[in-house]
Protein backbone atom coordinates (compact mmCIF):
# COMPACT_ATOMS: atom_id res chain seq x y z
CA UNK A 1 0.00 0.00 0.00
CA UNK A 2 2.06 3.01 -1.22
CA UNK A 3 0.16 5.67 1.60
CA UNK A 4 1.88 3.72 4.11
CA UNK A 5 5.32 4.46 2.65
CA UNK A 6 7.06 7.86 3.87
CA UNK A 7 10.69 9.43 2.76
CA UNK A 8 10.69 11.49 6.25
CA UNK A 9 14.09 11.38 7.55
CA UNK A 10 13.74 12.14 10.79
CA UNK A 11 11.34 9.20 10.99
CA UNK A 12 13.30 6.64 9.21
CA UNK A 13 16.52 7.55 11.79
CA UNK A 14 14.10 6.92 14.63
CA UNK A 15 13.34 3.69 13.38
CA UNK A 16 17.18 2.50 12.68
CA UNK A 17 17.86 4.24 16.23
CA UNK A 18 15.50 2.16 17.76
CA UNK A 19 15.49 -1.61 16.15
CA UNK A 20 18.27 -3.73 17.52
CA UNK A 21 18.81 -5.67 14.95
CA UNK A 22 18.61 -5.31 11.35
CA UNK A 23 18.40 -7.92 8.41
CA UNK A 24 21.25 -7.38 5.47
CA UNK A 25 20.28 -8.96 1.59
CA UNK A 26 22.81 -9.60 -0.81
CA UNK A 27 23.84 -11.85 -3.43
CA UNK A 28 26.67 -14.67 -2.52
CA UNK A 29 27.56 -17.06 -5.24
CA UNK A 30 24.71 -16.45 -7.52
CA UNK A 31 21.89 -17.00 -4.49
CA UNK A 32 20.50 -14.44 -2.61
CA UNK A 33 21.08 -14.52 1.28
CA UNK A 34 19.21 -12.74 3.94
CA UNK A 35 21.51 -12.37 7.29
CA UNK A 36 20.68 -10.93 10.64
CA UNK A 37 23.39 -8.30 12.43
CA UNK A 38 23.72 -5.46 14.51
CA UNK A 39 23.70 -1.99 13.38
CA UNK A 40 23.99 1.55 13.83
CA UNK A 41 23.44 4.76 12.62
CA UNK A 42 25.82 7.74 12.57
CA UNK A 43 24.63 10.93 10.74
CA UNK A 44 23.34 9.85 7.23
CA UNK A 45 25.75 6.63 7.19
CA UNK A 46 24.73 3.24 8.83
CA UNK A 47 27.68 0.86 10.05
CA UNK A 48 27.64 -2.67 10.21
CA UNK A 49 30.04 -4.92 11.84
CA UNK A 50 31.38 -8.46 12.04
CA UNK A 51 34.19 -10.76 11.64
CA UNK A 52 36.69 -10.65 8.31
CA UNK A 53 35.53 -13.90 7.70
CA UNK A 54 32.01 -13.29 7.75
CA UNK A 55 30.28 -14.26 4.11
CA UNK A 56 28.13 -11.27 4.59
CA UNK A 57 30.62 -9.00 5.17
CA UNK A 58 33.60 -10.80 2.88
CA UNK A 59 30.67 -10.66 0.06
CA UNK A 60 30.57 -6.83 0.32
CA UNK A 61 33.98 -6.63 -0.61
CA UNK A 62 33.10 -6.12 -4.40
CA UNK A 63 30.91 -2.90 -3.86
CA UNK A 64 27.86 -4.51 -5.14
CA UNK A 65 23.81 -2.85 -4.29
CA UNK A 66 22.53 -4.91 -0.95
CA UNK A 67 19.76 -3.90 1.15
CA UNK A 68 18.89 -3.53 4.60
CA UNK A 69 15.93 -3.74 6.25
CA UNK A 70 14.74 -3.18 10.09
CA UNK A 71 10.98 -3.43 11.19
CA UNK A 72 9.21 -2.94 14.68
CA UNK A 73 5.96 -5.00 15.64
CA UNK A 74 3.94 -2.03 17.94
CA UNK A 75 0.69 -3.98 17.72
CA UNK A 76 -1.70 -7.27 16.70
CA UNK A 77 -4.47 -6.05 14.40
CA UNK A 78 -7.47 -8.02 15.25
CA UNK A 79 -10.26 -7.69 12.79
CA UNK A 80 -13.98 -9.36 12.81
CA UNK A 81 -12.91 -10.94 9.17
CA UNK A 82 -9.97 -12.46 9.28
CA UNK A 83 -9.42 -11.32 6.01
CA UNK A 84 -8.63 -7.98 7.80
CA UNK A 85 -6.37 -8.96 10.56
CA UNK A 86 -3.06 -7.20 10.37
CA UNK A 87 -0.13 -5.89 12.42
CA UNK A 88 1.01 -2.24 13.19
CA UNK A 89 4.34 -1.51 12.49
CA UNK A 90 7.15 0.53 11.48
CA UNK A 91 10.05 -0.50 8.88
CA UNK A 92 12.80 0.87 7.37
CA UNK A 93 14.36 -0.54 4.41
CA UNK A 94 17.92 0.78 2.43
CA UNK A 95 19.58 0.35 -0.91
CA UNK A 96 23.30 1.25 -1.09
CA UNK A 97 26.62 0.11 -2.12
CA UNK A 98 28.72 -0.87 1.15
CA UNK A 99 32.33 0.52 1.71
CA UNK A 100 34.57 -1.38 3.70
CA UNK A 101 35.45 1.34 6.38
CA UNK A 102 39.60 1.41 6.45
CA UNK A 103 40.07 4.56 8.23
CA UNK A 104 41.22 3.55 12.30
CA UNK A 105 38.91 6.54 13.69
CA UNK A 106 36.43 5.72 11.52
CA UNK A 107 36.47 2.24 12.73
CA UNK A 108 36.11 3.16 16.52
CA UNK A 109 33.45 5.49 16.33
CA UNK A 110 31.54 2.98 14.34
CA UNK A 111 32.29 0.43 16.49
CA UNK A 112 31.56 3.03 19.60
CA UNK A 113 27.79 3.33 18.21
CA UNK A 114 27.62 0.34 17.81
CA UNK A 115 27.80 -0.64 21.40
CA UNK A 116 25.81 2.52 21.93
CA UNK A 117 23.30 1.49 19.77
CA UNK A 118 22.79 -1.54 22.32
CA UNK A 119 23.19 -0.34 25.36
CA UNK A 120 23.65 3.22 25.87
CA UNK A 121 26.19 4.59 28.39
CA UNK A 122 28.14 0.91 27.78
CA UNK A 123 31.22 2.01 26.03
CA UNK A 124 32.95 4.70 28.54
CA UNK A 125 32.48 1.85 30.96
CA UNK A 126 34.09 -0.79 29.07
CA UNK A 127 37.77 -2.36 28.81
CA UNK A 128 39.47 -0.08 25.12
CA UNK A 129 39.32 -2.64 22.91
CA UNK A 130 42.85 -3.26 21.80
CA UNK A 131 44.19 -2.83 18.30
CA UNK A 132 44.47 -6.68 18.32
CA UNK A 133 40.75 -6.93 18.40
CA UNK A 134 40.21 -3.45 16.12
CA UNK A 135 42.01 -4.69 13.51
CA UNK A 136 40.33 -8.56 13.84
CA UNK A 137 36.63 -6.72 13.18
CA UNK A 138 35.26 -5.88 9.64
CA UNK A 139 33.14 -2.69 9.48
CA UNK A 140 30.93 -1.65 6.65
CA UNK A 141 29.41 1.88 5.92
CA UNK A 142 26.13 2.14 4.21
CA UNK A 143 25.10 5.47 2.96
CA UNK A 144 21.25 6.35 4.00
CA UNK A 145 20.83 7.83 0.52
CA UNK A 146 18.59 5.36 -0.80
CA UNK A 147 16.34 4.89 2.18
CA UNK A 148 12.34 4.76 2.58
CA UNK A 149 10.09 4.09 5.61
CA UNK A 150 6.65 2.29 5.75
CA UNK A 151 4.18 1.95 8.48
CA UNK A 152 0.68 0.83 10.04
CA UNK A 153 -1.00 2.33 12.79
CA UNK A 154 -4.59 2.01 14.04
CA UNK A 155 -7.30 -0.31 14.28
CA UNK A 156 -8.61 -2.53 11.98
CA UNK A 157 -10.30 -1.89 8.81
CA UNK A 158 -13.56 -4.50 8.78
CA UNK A 159 -15.94 -4.06 6.09
CA UNK A 160 -18.93 -1.90 6.89
CA UNK A 161 -21.39 -4.32 7.05
CA UNK A 162 -19.19 -6.35 9.53
CA UNK A 163 -18.88 -3.39 11.92
CA UNK A 164 -22.50 -4.95 13.72
CA UNK A 165 -21.01 -8.24 14.32
CA UNK A 166 -20.85 -9.57 17.88
CA UNK A 167 -17.08 -10.50 17.32
CA UNK A 168 -14.28 -8.61 19.16
CA UNK A 169 -12.01 -6.77 17.48
CA UNK A 170 -9.25 -3.98 18.30
CA UNK A 171 -5.53 -3.79 18.91
CA UNK A 172 -3.13 -6.04 21.13
CA UNK A 173 0.26 -3.48 21.75
CA UNK A 174 3.53 -4.79 21.76
CA UNK A 175 6.45 -3.30 23.28
CA UNK A 176 10.17 -4.70 24.01
CA UNK A 177 10.50 -4.61 27.56
CA UNK A 178 13.88 -5.31 29.51
CA UNK A 179 14.11 -7.86 32.58
CA UNK A 180 15.91 -7.45 35.69
CA UNK A 181 19.38 -7.94 35.22
CA UNK A 182 21.14 -11.20 35.50
CA UNK A 183 24.39 -10.89 37.31
CA UNK A 184 27.75 -12.59 36.03
CA UNK A 185 28.20 -15.10 38.54
CA UNK A 186 32.20 -14.43 37.93
CA UNK A 187 31.33 -10.47 38.61
CA UNK A 188 33.51 -9.23 41.72
CA UNK A 189 31.36 -8.67 44.63
CA UNK A 190 32.50 -4.81 45.06
CA UNK A 191 31.06 -4.26 41.62
CA UNK A 192 27.80 -2.27 41.69
CA UNK A 193 25.13 -3.32 38.84
CA UNK A 194 25.41 0.45 36.74
CA UNK A 195 21.89 2.84 36.08
CA UNK A 196 22.26 1.76 32.34
CA UNK A 197 21.85 -1.10 32.94
CA UNK A 198 18.97 -1.51 35.69
CA UNK A 199 16.77 1.47 34.12
CA UNK A 200 17.59 0.01 30.57
CA UNK A 201 14.87 0.32 28.22
CA UNK A 202 14.84 0.67 24.37
CA UNK A 203 14.47 4.49 22.75
CA UNK A 204 10.82 5.12 21.28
Amino acid sequence: MPERGSYDRDLINSILDEALICHVGFVHEGAPVVIPTIHARLGETLYLHGSPASRMLRSMRSGDEISVNVTLVDGLVVARAAFHNSMNYRSVVVFGSPRIVTDTQEKRDALEAITEHVVPGRWADSREMTEKEVKGTLVVALPLTEASAKMRTGGPGDEEEDYDLAIWAGVIPLTLTAGEAIVDPLLRVDVATPEYVSEYKRPV
